[in-house]
Formats: structure tokens, C-alpha cells, sequence
């Protein structure tokens, strides 16, 4: 049995609202690493998304972000991040949300992005499009860098890393209108796919950061890649690029330029 567009709808709505409900009180927070931060609604959240997944869709494999990989049938997969933007939630900003995807034979053909603070739940389906609560999105119709408006996130082990992002953000930061650090990959993408930013690139993510975000600003007319340009940006570690499709190839050109 293969799901469809309202079960991911029903689906993250619900566990958008554990995270609702959790917001602003005491956490327990635990660390995976000096600045990767997981909270017990991440937890709750997650056992709520695999328990209701696997009483639906028995024998489906799913890819969480906290427990690793339920096994199962390859040629139905789940991607689920039960709580991205961990960090702003445990600090009490309201920019986080819920992202679950499926994909069918190895391509990701259902997505579903909540953000339960707006209410707003971006989906797509592989070949009919993208929406924000019911109404069709469309990425920008941006040209021109020097007037795009970017966004952009830096990997948890910036620390220690050479592979930074620090060179990207400063190279971008000069010949644009800006670049913003908001602190959720998948609503970064939603967002290029709604147009509100004109282009997101990210690296070393994980495939349930990307899978739900990256279909929708697909879906929504964003052109998205690996940072080579490559159609593959889930095989980890994933390193993307999702811009409006008169950026893409300019965008890329920073990226690949020697640092």
C-alpha cells in the first residue's frame, strides 16, 4: 500500500502540534555533538510520525533523523525530521517545523513541510505541482544575483571543518542583496519554492533535511541540484543548490570557483 498526499498532510500536522504544544517550555536537552541539539519533543514527535507510519504502511523502510533506519521494503521509502530547527526551538525562536517525505522505487514523489507557529504546510507531488495550505506555488522569476535576496545554513561541525560554508556566505554576501541564516533546511527550501528567497545552497545535510524541502521547490519551478549540478542531491552527504531557474547557473558558478 503506498500513501498519498493527505496521509503526509494528516501526518505532519499532527506532529506539528506536539511541537506546538512543547514550545516555550523547560526542555530536556540532550547533545549529539557540541552544537547539534536534541530535545524530548523531538523524541515524542518522531515515535508519534514511525508508530503511525508503520501501523499504516507496514513493511515500508523509513530514514528518521534520531533513531536512524527502520528497516523494510526499498521501494517504499519515508524520509522523516520530526524537528527541524532543533536549536531555535530549544531557544525559543519560532522558526522550526516538521518534514516528512516518501519516495516510490528510489525517487522522492511525495512531500510534506509543516510549520506549525504559521500554520502553513507546504506539500508537492512529484509531477502535479506545489502548495502552500491548498494555494500553488511558484519560485522566483529573480535574474539578476546582484538583486536576489539568498538563504543559507552552516554545518555542525563548522568548528573544525574546512568545508565550512563561511567562503560561500562571504562570497554571496557581496554581490547580493543579502544572505540569511534562519536555521531550518527544509523551510529554507520551501521558501525558494514559495519566492520569498531567490536561492538557498547548503552543504554536508542529511536526506531528511532535503527530501520533502527539495521536491517542493522542484515542484514549485525552483531548479534544484547537487552542488556539481548533478540531479542526485539526497545520496548523503548532501551538498545542494534550489534557485530561481536564472540563477541557478550563476550560483553555481560561485560555488565552484576556487576558494
Amino acid at each position: 500500500m503506498q500513501p498519498t498526499l493527505p496521509d503526509l498532510e494528516r501526518l505532519a500536522r499532527e506532529a506539528g502540534q506536539l511541537l506546538r504544544l512543547g514550545y516555550e517550555r523547560e526542555h530536556q536537552v540532550d547533545y549529539k555533538g557540541v552544537i547539534d541539539l536534541v530535545t524530548e519533543v523531538d523524541r515524542q514527535s518522531e515515535a508519534f510520525l514511525l508508530g503511525e507510519i508503520q501501523r499504516l504502511f507496514p513493511g515500508h523502510r523509513i530514514v528518521s533523523e534520531e533513531i536512524g533506519v527502520v528497516p523494510g521494503a526499498d521501494s517504499d521509502q519515508w524520509y522523516v525530521d520530526p524537528l527541524d530547527g532543533t536549536v531555535n526551538y530549544a531557544h525559543g525562536i519560532p522558526f522550526f517545523c516538521v518534514s516528512i517525505a516518501y519516495a516510490r522505487a528510489g525517487t522522492v514523489t511525495l512531500g510534506a513541510v509543516y510549520d506549525p507557529m504559521r500554520d502553513e504546510l507546504f506539500t508537492a507531488e512529484r509531477g502535479r505541482g506545489a502548495w502552500l495550505n491548498g494555494k500553488p506555488l511558484h519560485a522566483s522569476a529573480a535574474e539578476d544575483l546582484r538583486r536576489s535576496l539568498l538563504v543559507t545554513g552552516f554545518p555542525y561541525d563548522t568548528w573544525s571543518s574546512p568545508r565550512n560554508n563561511l567562503e560561500y556566505f562571504g562570497r554571496f554576501a557581496r554581490i547580493t542583496q543579502g544572505v540569511r541564516r534562519l536555521g531550518s533546511a527544509a523551510l529554507d527550501l520551501c521558501y525558494v519554492g514559495a519566492g520569498r528567497f531567490d536561492g538557498y545552497w547548503e552543504l554536508t545535510l542529511n536526506p531528511w533535511d532535503v527530501a520533502a524541502g527539495g521536491l517542493i521547490a522542484s515542484e514549485a519551478g525552483a531548479q534544484v541540484t547537487g552542488l556539481g549540478g548533478e540531479a542526485d542531491y539526497i545520496s548523503p552527504p548532501c551538498s545542494l543548490l534550489a534557485a530561481a531557474p536564472g540563477l541557478h547557473a550563476r550560483m553555481l558558478e560561485v560555488l565552484q570557483a576556487e576558494i
